[in-house]
């Protein structure tokens, strides 16, 4: 024995959205042939309206997703590019004291092993540093810029116009192309009863 439901068919495979579109489409039944090929291609032509809006938003939403993909990997490199800036500003002071201390060494005496030594762990650090992106910043002999330079004072000199960089006192480290740290300078002025 068979059961009827008074539910309407419905078909398991049929989406919601199609049984609606297909509704919206009911030909009136008193219209000739002329005017039913009329209804149809007009119903034809809005369909066919809609299902280019439908593609341009779907072109344009999968357009803003490779979109916001690029724009979240370039943020992503971006971020590990300079993710050590923190270690790397700290490390700089000690490669600077390392700096000074092979610089004021005496060379030629007992100590002139351990001196070669001292030599050797600065090189690996700069190198180190260097394979991190880190570069030193040009000072001595150009203009003084203020995002990348220091102005300690400045100094009367012919030697370099006004405005240029006549001494570094501490160098100035940038990674790739943020500066880490300043390089504190010396500015030349014109020397006094000039001008």
């Amino acid at each position: 024995m068979t059961t009827e439901s008074n539910e309407p068919s419905h078909d398991e495979n049929q989406n919601p959205a199609d049984e609606e579109t297909s509704t919206n489409i009911e030909m009136p039944t008193n219209l000739t042939i002329e005017e039913q090929v009329m209804f149809l291609r007009d119903a034809l032509d809005a369909s066919r309206k809609e299902l280019d809006q439908s593609l341009d938003a779907a072109q344009r939403t999968q357009a803003d997703l490779v979109n916001y993909k690029r724009r979240t990997d370039d943020e992503r490199i971006e971020h590990g590019k300079y993710s050590n800036s923190r270690l790397i500003g700290k490390i700089l002071p000690v490669m600077e004291e390392l700096d000074l201390a092979v610089s004021h060494a005496g060379e030629g005496g007992p100590n002139d092993s351990w001196l070669e030594g001292v030599k050797l762990i600065q090189r690996k650090l700069s190198n180190l540093l260097q394979s991190e992106g880190v570069q030193e910043i040009e000072t001595v002999g150009i203009l003084f810029n203020p995002v990348e330079h220091e102005a300690l004072g400045t100094e009367p000199t012919a030697e370099y116009p006004p405005g240029y960089i006549t001494q570094a006192i501490r160098p100035g480290f940038r990674l790739y192309d943020r500066v880490v740290q300043p390089a504190q300078v010396m500015v030349a002025r014109e020397p006094d009863g000039q001008g």
